[in-house]
C-alpha cells in the first residue's frame, strides 16, 4: 500500500514534514526525529535486510513540536517560567516543571497536528490490524549522542491503543521535555532547553507481556571490556528491567568467537524476577504489575541460543553503527521477546555513553585497608569506593531532603532522582541489575553502587556510618562504618618491551575483564582452585553420587545450588567452563595457563559434600594431591568433570588459548598417565593445537626436567612449593616461618638448574610462584638466568616490567 504522508513528505524534501515513517530517516536525522528515532530508522534500512527483527513505527518531527510551541504562543510563557529556575534547588526546580508541563498539556494541538498524527497511526494499523496496540516514546533531538544518553529523560507510554489514545500519549511526550529530571540533566551537559525540540516515535509494540525483554550492552558496562555482550532479561514488558524493579537474569557472551560460529556463553546468573509488567487489559491503566510464579523465577527466561542470537545481533548492530560513525562504537540496546510470535526484536538502540568515553592510558585502583562488617550486598556497579552517613529514602517526593554527600539507599531509582543523585557519594537499592536507571547514572557519575542487594532499606539505618566498596570484584559490599581506603592511579602510557613474557596471575573470574586493562602478555597462572570453591562449591563425587548422599541437609544444600539442572555433573562442568572462559575472553588470544585443581585432602574435604569422599591424612601437604588423584580410580571419575569442563571452553568457545597445566607431578611416569586420562576425556595434546603444561615444584621436577620435557610442552615453576620441599620447611609452621626464603641460595641453584634443562630440550619456561612478585632482586636473578616469562600478581606487573626491562637493557 502507498503511504501518502511518505509522498508528501519526499515532496517537500521533509523539512515541514509533520509525520516520517523509521523508513524514511537515518543516523543523519536527529536534528529533525530526535536520537532514538534516527536511530530505528538507521536500523531498519541497514540491520533489518540482514535479519535483525525491528518493529515498524513512524515519528512526529521536531519541526511539528515547533509548530505546536508556536501556533499556541507558548515560547514566550515557558521562558517566563523559567526565567528564576534553580536545578539546584529541588522545590524550585519542581515547581518550574510542573507549570512548564501544564501550559504543555492545556493547549489543543492545532487541527493539523491531530489529523497527520491520526492518518499516521491509522496507517499503521492497516499493516499491523485495527487498534494496534503501539509503544509511544519520546526522542528528543539532543539525545543518545556518544557524550550523553538523556536516557529516560522523557516519558514512555507502553500499550497504547486507538487514535486518541495515541494524541493524548504524544502531547504527555511533549510534556515530559520539561520533567525536573530533564530540565536538571540539559541544564549540567550545557544544552538550551529552547534550543531541544521532541520527536516521538510510535512504534508497534511486542507482546513481551507474555515472555520476556531486556537490555543489553555491546561492552562490558562496568569494566568497560569491549569483546563482551552483557544481556539482561526480566519476564514482561521491558521497563522493570530499565527502571530497576526487578534483579533480572544476566547473561554474558564472547564477542570475537561467537562471531565465528562457536557458542561462548561466559555467564549465567540467575535473577530473582518476582514481578513482571503485563498489560492491563480492561483496567484503567495500560500497564500493570503482576507477580511471577515460583516455578518460572527459578528459570531462566532465555534459552542459551536465544541469548546467543541476542549477542549476535549486539555485535552486527555495534559493527554497524561503528561503520557509520567511522570509530568504534559500543552500544546500549532494548530488545524484546513476543510471546504470540516466539521470534526476538531490537525496540531501541543508542550509543554507549561511559566506558567509551573513558581514558584508557590511566589505570585508577582502589583498595580497603580495613574490613568491618557486612551490612548487605549486592551487584558492584564501578570499580571504586564511597563513604559517607547512610539516608534511607523510599519516595521521590522526599528526594529534597537529601544532603551532598550523603549515601543514598534506596529500594531502586528512577530519572525522578537524578536531580540528588549526582549529589551521593555512594548508592545502594534493594532491587535492578547493571543495566539498572540506578547502574547506569552511577556509572555516567562515576559513582560507586551497589544494586539488587534485596534488603539493604532494612538492614542499613538513616545517619549511620557505611563504607561502600565495589573494588572487591562482582559483589559489592557496604559495610558498617568508615574504612581507611587508598586510591592508586598509574599511567599505561610508553611501558618498555621486554623480551621475557610478563604475564599475570589471576585468581577471581569476577576481576578479570578489569584486569584485562593492565598490559601484560598473558595468564601464566590462573588457578581452577577459586572457581570451584567460589563458583562451584560442590565436591565433584558429591554431584556424580548426588542420589546416594545420605546427609540429608547437604543433599538439600545441593540440589538449592543446582536447581536449574537435573544432571547434578554437567553443573559442575558448566561452572567451571564459564569460570575458566572468563578468564581465557579476557585475555584472548594470549595464552591462558590453567593449573587444574589443587586442593588437598583436608581441602577437598570441605567442599559441599565432600566428607565421604576424601580420607583422613596426617599430613595433606604430602599426600593425595595434584596429579596422583587425576588417574587414580577413587577420584578419575571427577577428574573427567574438569577435562570435559576445559574441552568445552576450547571446543565449544572457541578459546584456545587455554593451556592446562598439571600440577604436583612427581614423575615422569605419572605425567604420561595424566595425559592418558585427558585424552579419554577429549583432551589429546597436540590435537587442535593443545599444549599441556607441568609445575615445576618438586625437586624431582628439576632433577628430571629433560625427561619431564619429553611429556609436557612446558613448564611454570612454583616457587612457593619448590622453596618448601628444597629446604624442608612446613611454610605453615610459624615455628620455621622465618627460614622460609626464596632467596635462599639452593633454591635459586634448583630454579637455574630447571631453566638450563628446559632451554636445553627446547621447551618454554617461566615461574608462576610468588618469588618475583614480592623481590624486586628475584625477577632480576630470574631475567639474567634466562628464564622466558614471568607470571606476577596484578598489583606488582607494571613494575616488574620497568624491572625487567632494566635488567634486559644493561644485559
Amino acid at each position: 500500500m502507498v503511504n501518502p504522508l511518505r509522498e508528501k513528505a519526499s515532496q517537500n524534501t521533509q523539512e515541514n514534514a509533520l509525520v516520517l515513517w523509521f523508513e524514511e530517516v537515518g543516523s543523519n536525522d536527529v536534528a529533525r526525529v530526535g536520537g532514538k528515532n534516527a536511530s530505528l530508522g538507521e536500523m531498519i534500512n541497514g540491520l533489518q535486510p540482514k535479519g535483525i527483527n525491528i518493529p515498524g513505527g513512524f515519528a512526529t518531527t521536531a519541526y511539528a513540536y515547533r509548530h505546536f510551541i508556536e501556533a499556541a504562543e507558548l515560547e514566550e510563557q515557558l521562558r517566563q517560567v523559567f526565567a528564576d529556575l534553580d536545578v539546584d534547588d529541588f522545590d524550585n526546580l519542581q515547581k518550574r516543571s510542573k507549570k512548564a508541563r501544564s501550559l504543555i498539556l492545556q493547549t489543543p494541538f492545532p487541527e493539523e497536528l491531530r489529523e497527520a498524527f491520526a492518518q499516521a497511526y491509522q496507517q499503521l494499523c492497516d499493516r499491523y490490524g485495527e487498534d494496534t496496540d503501539v509503544a509511544v516514546r519520546s526522542s528528543a533531538t539532543a539525545e543518545d549522542l556518544p557524550e550523553a544518553s538523556f536516557a529516560g529523560q522523557q516519558e514512555t507510554y507502553l500499550n497504547v491503543q486507538g487514535v486518541n489514545g495515541v494524541l493524548e500519549a504524544t502531547q504527555k511526550c511533549f510534556a515530559s521535555l520539561f520533567t525536573n529530571r530533564a530540565i536538571s540533566y540539559r541544564h549540567q551537559n550545557g544544552f538550551d532547553h529552547f534550543d531541544t525540540a521532541l520527536s516521538v516515535g510510535v512504534q508497534k509494540m511486542v507482546r513481551s507481556d507474555s515472555a520476556s525483554s531486556g537490555v543489553m550492552f555491546s561492552i562490558d558496562p562496568e569494566s568497560g571490556f569491549k569483546n563482551a555482550a552483557l544481556i539482561s532479561a526480566a519476564y514482561g514488558l521491558g521497563e522493570n528491567v530499565v527502571q530497576g524493579s526487578v534483579n533480572p537474569d544476566e547473561y554474558l557472551v564472547f564477542k570475537p568467537t561467537l562471531v565465528r560460529g562457536y557458542r561462548p556463553l561466559l555467564e549465567k546468573r540467575l535473577g530473582s524476577k518476582e514481578i513482571k509488567m503485563v498489560y492491563d487489559v480492561g483496567g484503567s491503566k495500560m500497564t500493570k504489575n503482576t507477580r511471577v510464579p515460583q516455578s518460572q523465577r527459578e528459570q531462566f527466561c532465555l534459552s542459551d541460543s536465544e541469548i546467543l542470537q541476542l549477542a549476535h545481533w549486539a555485535a552486527e548492530i555495534e559493527n554497524h553503527y561503528s561503520q557509520v560513525n567511522n570509530q568504534e562504537t559500543p552500544m546500549d540496546i532494548e530488545w524484546a521477546k513476543d510471546g504470540i510470535l516466539g521470534e526476538l526484536f531490537i525496540v531501541q538502540a543508542r550509543p554507549e555513553t561511559v566506558q567509551s568515553q573513558k581514558s584508557t592510558n590511566v589505570l585508577q585502583t582502589y583498595r580497603l585497608k580495613e574490613h568491618s562488617d557486612v551490612l548487605t550486598t549486592g551487584r558492584s556497579v564501578g570499580a571504586a569506593i564511597g563513604q559517607g552517613k547512610a539516608h534511607v529514602i523510599l519516595d521521590s517526593s522526599k528526594i529534597d531532603l537529601f544532603q551532598p554527600g550523603e549515601v543514598l539507599v534506596t529500594s531502586r531509582t528512577d530519572p525522578d532522582w537524578e536531580p540528588i543523585m549526582k549529589k551521593a557519594s555512594a548508592i545502594v537499592t534493594d532491587q535492578g541489575g547493571r543495566t539498572s536507571h540506578a547502574a547506569i547514572v552511577s556509572r555516567e557519575r562515576g559513582i560507586p553502587a551497589i544494586v539488587g542487594s534485596g534488603n539493604a532499606t532494612e538492614v542499613i539505618k538513616t545517619k549511620q556510618e557505611v563504607t561502600v566498596s565495589c573494588a572487591e570484584g562482582e559483589e559489592g559490599r557496604a559495610y558498617s562504618g568508615l574504612l581507611p581506603f587508598d586510591v592508586e592511579e598509574k599511567t599505561l602510557d610508553d611501558l618498555p618491551f621486554t623480551r621475557t613474557e610478563v604475564l599475570m596471575n589471576v585468581a577471581n573470574p569476577d576481576q578479570v575483564f578489569s584486569l584485562a586493562a593492565i598490559p601484560c602478555d598473558g595468564v601464566g597462572l590462573a588457578r581452577l582452585e577459586f572457581i570451584i570453591a567460589n563458583h562451584i562449591e560442590a565436591h565433584p563425587l558429591a554431584l556424580t553420587h548426588f542420589e546416594e548422599l545420605e546427609d540429608e541437609s547437604v543433599k538439600a544444600q545441593i540440589a538449592e545450588l543446582t536447581k536449574c539442572y537435573e544432571n547434578k555433573p554437567q553443573f559442575f562442568i558448566d561452572r567451571l567452563a564459564r569460570g575458566v572462559g572468563m578468564i581465557a575472553a579476557a585475555f584472548y588470544p594470549k595464552p591462558v595457563i590453567v593449573r587444574l585443581s589443587d586442593f588437598k585432602t583436608n581441602e577437598y574435604a570441605n567442599l559441599l559434600g565432600g566428607n565421604p569422599f576424601e580420607p583422613k591424612e596426617d599430613n595433606p601437604m604430602l599426600g593425595w594431591r595434584g596429579a596422583s588423584r587425576y588417574y587414580d580410580q577413587r577420584y578419575r571419575e571427577a577428574f573427567g568433570l574438569e577435562c570435559r569442563g576445559i574441552k568445552q571452553v576450547r571446543d565449544e568457545m572457541g578459546l584456545t588459548n587455554v593451556i592446562p597445566m598439571i600440577p604436583f607431578c612427581r614423575t615422569p611416569e605419572e605425567g604420561q598417565r595424566v595425559v592418558e586420562e585427558m585424552a579419554r576425556h577429549g583432551l589429546e595434546r597436540g590435537v587442535n593445537d593443545l599444549q599441556v603444561y607441568v609445575m615445576c615444584e618438586l625437586p624431582s621436577n628439576v632433577l628430571m626436567a629433560e625427561e619431564f620435557s619429553e611429556v609436557f610442552d612446558g613448564f611454570s615453576i612454583g616457587s612457593n612449593d619448590l622453596t618448601e620441599l628444597t629446604l624442608g620447611i612446613d611454610r605453615d609452621s610459624a615455628l620455621v616461618a622465618r627460614l622460609f626464603d626464596e632467596r635462599n641460595e639452593a633454591v635459586k641453584q634448583m630454579v637455574k638448574m630447571a631453566i638450563e634443562a628446559a632451554k636445553k630440550k627446547g621447551c618454554k619456561i617461566g615461574i608462576c610462584g610468588q618469588a618475583p612478585s614480592d623481590y624486586p632482586e628475584f625477577a632480576r636473578f630470574l631475567v639474567e638466568a634466562g628464564i622466558n616469562s614471568m607470571s606476577l600478581n596484578p598489583d606488582s606487573l607494571l613494575e616488574t616490567r620497568l624491572t625487567v626491562a632494566e635488567v634486559e637493557n644493561k644485559g
